[in-house]
C-alpha cells in the first residue's frame, strides 16, 4: 500500500501542452468512433498545421470580400498537403460551415442578405449537394481535376465581363422563385462534387440573372451556403471522405477573419471588387490547369 502511495506521489503531472495533446487525441478518438478514421496522407507536422492556419486566414478574408466559401483555396491547399482531390473536396465543405456562419452575420448586420432568395437557393442546393456528394465518391480523380478547371474558367470570364450594381435588389415572383431553386440545384451539385461552397457561381448568377446588388448577392450566397455545407458534409462524413481535424482548423480560423473581408467588400467599388476576384481566380486557374495536365500525362504514362 505504501509503495503504491509513494508511486502515485512521484508520478509527474502532465504539463499544459501535454494535457492539450491528450485532449486532442481523445477528441480524435471520439471522432473516429463516430465517423471513422481521418483520410491518410495529410501532412500533420507543425509545418502542415501552420499551413492550415494560414489557409484559414486567407479563406476568411476572401469569403468576406467575395461571398464565397473558400473551396477554391482550400481544395488546392489540402491536395498540396497530401490529401487526394476527393478527400480535399469533402474536407473543404466542412471548413465552409463556420466560415459561412461568420460571413452571414457580418453581411446581415448591414442589411445585405435576401432571406427569401437564400431559402429558395438552399432548397435546390440541398438536392444538388446530395447528388454531387454521390458523384464525388464515384468519379475518377482525373475527372474531378478537369471539372474544377472548367468551373474556374466559367467563373473568371463572368467576373471580367460583368460589373454588378450596388443599389439593386431581387424582385421576387413565381418565375424568380423557380429560377432560384433551379440555380440552387446546379450550385449544389458543383458544391458537393468540387468541395466548394458555391459562392463563386451563386454571386455572379444572383447579380446577372436576378438583379441583386454585389453586396446582397454575397450575403445571400453565404446564407444559402451554410445549411447546404452542413448537409453535404454529413453525407461526406458518412462516406468517410472528410479529414475532420483539417476542416475544423481551417473553418474556425476563417470565421475569425471573415468580418474584415466583409468590411473590405463594402469599402471598394463593385468594379474593383470584380477585378480583384477575377485576378485571384486567374492565378488559381493557371495553377489548377497545370496540375490537371500533369495528372493527365501521368495517367497516360501509367497506361502505356
Amino acid at each position: 500500500m505504501q509503495g503504491d502511495a509513494g508511486k502515485s506521489r512521484v508520478e509527474p503531472e502532465l504539463s499544459g501542452g501535454e494535457q492539450s495533446a491528450a485532449s486532442i487525441g481523445q477528441a480524435d478518438t471520439k471522432a473516429d468512433r463516430l465517423f471513422g478514421p481521418n483520410p491518410s496522407g495529410l501532412d500533420e507536422s507543425p509545418h502542415g498545421m501552420m499551413v492550415l492556419v494560414i489557409v484559414g486566414m486567407i479563406v476568411g478574408l476572401l469569403s468576406g470580400m467575395f461571398g464565397i466559401g473558400g473551396g477554391t483555396v482550400i481544395v488546392p491547399a489540402l491536395v498540396w498537403l497530401g490529401l487526394s482531390q476527393r478527400h480535399a473536396a469533402a474536407t473543404s465543405m466542412l471548413a465552409i460551415v463556420p466560415t459561412s456562419i461568420s460571413g452571414v452575420i457580418s453581411y446581415a448586420h448591414n442589411g445585405n442578405v435576401d432571406w427569401v432568395a437564400a431559402v429558395l437557393l438552399f432548397v435546390g442546393m440541398f438536392a444538388g449537394g446530395q447528388f454531387g456528394s454521390w458523384l464525388l465518391s464515384r468519379l475518377p480523380e482525373l475527372v474531378l481535376r478537369w471539372v474544377f478547371v472548367v468551373f474556374l474558367v466559367f467563373v473568371t470570364v463572368n467576373q471580367v465581363i460583368f460589373t454588378p450594381s450596388r443599389d439593386q435588389r431581387i424582385s421576387m415572383s413565381v418565375a424568380t422563385g423557380v429560377g432560384l431553386v433551379l440555380l440552387g440545384v446546379v450550385i449544389g451539385t458543383l458544391a458537393g462534387l468540387l468541395g466548394i461552397g458555391g459562392g463563386a457561381l451563386a454571386v455572379p448568377a444572383l447579380s446577372i440573372l436576378f438583379g441583386a446588388s454585389d453586396l446582397i448577392a454575397r450575403g445571400t450566397s453565404l446564407l444559402a451556403m451554410f445549411p447546404n455545407s452542413i448537409t453535404t458534409s454529413v453525407a461526406n462524413m458518412k462516406r468517410k471522405l472528410v479529414h475532420i481535424k483539417a476542416g475544423l482548423i481551417i473553418g474556425v480560423i476563417a470565421a475569425l477573419t471573415t468580418p474584415f473581408g466583409t468590411w473590405v467588400a463594402g469599402a471598394v467599388s463593385p468594379r474593383a471588387g470584380a477585378i480583384m476576384f477575377a485576378a485571384y481566380l486567374c492565378v488559381l486557374l493557371v495553377r489548377s490547369f497545370f496540375v490537371a495536365v500533369k495528372a493527365t500525362r501521368a495517367a497516360h504514362g501509367s497506361r502505356a
